[in-house]
């Protein structure tokens, strides 16, 4: 688990989320084993310091290829405009959105990340294994606490598949028929969304 969280981490930023999947398993593990007066053992700590090493190793990576160890990674992402500023730049976006006409694809990808949020908040009241749900939780505080390109938000998000476990069960409850027509209306707004993004969008993904 560790070695993969690792490659994850060096292959995609947002593999950070995996990492601290990875990190919170291994507490609860050594936990669980000092609870029962046990030697918490070397694997969970060994995968909790593997975790992150992909993604520490490319910021240092990018760092030395930039000439500037500490902070290369850093400076690279803000020549994107891309950094994390606790989600000032999502509320900025959203007054935007709320006070003057924008592309539709910004005020969907607006839509898609107030929606990630209410369904974080679902998955937690399912109480799913505390790894799958640090592992979303990263990814979404990711999107929503990131500024930078917006449009690009539900593209980031679509690691975190967890957030439609809630649906998932929420149609598993339901009727057939009414699962059916669900599921039917979901695909054909993806459809018609995604043709038009391809199609008619004016902005970059």
């Amino acid at each position: 688990a560790g070695v993969l969280a690792a490659l994850a981490g060096a292959a995609r930023p947002n593999g950070v989320a995996v990492a601290a999947a990875v990190g919170a398993a291994a507490a609860v593990e050594a936990s669980r084993r000092l609870r029962a007066r046990r030697s918490p053992g070397w694997r969970p700590c060994a995968a909790a310091l593997l975790a992150p090493a992909g993604w520490l190793g490319y910021v240092l990576w990018v760092g030395v290829r930039t000439g500037d160890v500490p902070g290369g990674y850093f400076r690279v992402q803000a020549g994107w405009t891309s950094r994390f500023d606790f989600g000032r730049g999502t509320y900025g976006f959203a007054r935007a959105v709320a006070t003057r006409p924008m592309d539709l694809g910004f005020t969907v990808s607006l839509l898609l990340t107030g929606v990630s949020v209410v369904l974080l908040v679902l998955l937690a009241l399912e109480r799913p294994p505390l790894a799958l749900f640090v592992y979303t939780a990263v990814l979404v505080v990711i999107a929503v606490g990131g500024a930078g390109f917006f449009e690009s938000k539900p593209r980031f998000l679509l690691p975190a598949f967890p957030l439609l476990a809630p649906v998932a069960l929420a149609l598993r409850r339901a009727r057939p028929r009414a699962a059916a027509v669900l599921v039917a209306a979901l695909a054909g707004l993806s459809f018609g969304y995604g043709t038009y993004l391809l199609t008619l969008a004016t902005m970059a993904l």
